[in-house]
């Protein structure tokens, strides 16, 4: 049995899974398994959303699903109404949206917070000491870090500052994200949490 998860990129595909097994393979009496499905970026899985779901929960491997689960960065997409300014604000319309185009009730929505970088900042220690050390006292709770310099970008400024050097998606935030504990991102990053909460719950309402 499995999660289908729905991202929107590369680094999502390889981390993520990894990062999500370890916390339910902990929790739950059987192990399970995580397929990641990758889409060209959020616009192609707000598109194609509907008909991935019904393939992946009616389709000749649904009976081995438990659940479509959707996760995008809160930063990014631009499908908001313009007067939705407010983080809380955007991730309830944006579930609520994306759920029902999905129109499944084995599909959930999550965000990642501003960025899936987030949940990064939720270990410092993970971090090249000068950009430990320079890190804003904002980490501590990572999902704080906005929409005016999301992580990605906070990254980017600190690497280049003190290591003159880019910080590079797929290979820094690679190695970072192989070391990255799910507990800890669990402890400082509320959204993250919700969603670790309800995967565990769906997978033993499930029988495991």
């Amino acid at each position: 049995m499995k999660f289908v998860l729905f991202v929107e990129g590369h680094t999502e595909r390889k981390a993520v899974p990894i990062l999500l097994k370890q916390w339910l393979d902990e929790r739950l009496n059987q192990k399970i398994g995580i397929k990641p499905v990758r889409f060209d970026g959020w616009s192609e899985l707000v598109k194609d959303l509907p008909v991935k779901t019904r393939l992946y929960l009616h389709g000749p491997a649904s009976e081995d699903t438990i659940a479509v689960i959707g996760l995008l960065d809160l930063y990014g997409p631009t499908f908001y109404p313009p007067r939705l300014v407010l983080p809380q604000e955007r991730i309830e319309w944006g579930t609520r949206y994306l759920q029902e185009r999905a129109n499944d009730e084995r599909f959930r929505m999550f965000f990642a917070v501003h960025e899936l970088e987030a949940w990064l900042l939720s270990d410092p220690t993970l971090f090249p000491v000068q950009v430990q050390r320079a890190l804003p006292a904002s980490v501590q709770r990572p999902e704080t870090v906005d929409f005016e310099t999301p992580p990605k970008k906070l990254l980017a400024s600190l690497y280049w500052a003190k290591q003159k050097k880019h910080y590079r998606e797929l290979v820094d935030g690679g190695d970072l994200f192989s070391k990255l504990k799910p507990a800890k991102v669990y402890e400082k990053c509320p959204y993250f949490a919700h969603m670790l909460d309800e995967m565990v719950a769906l997978a033993r309402d499930a029988g495991f």
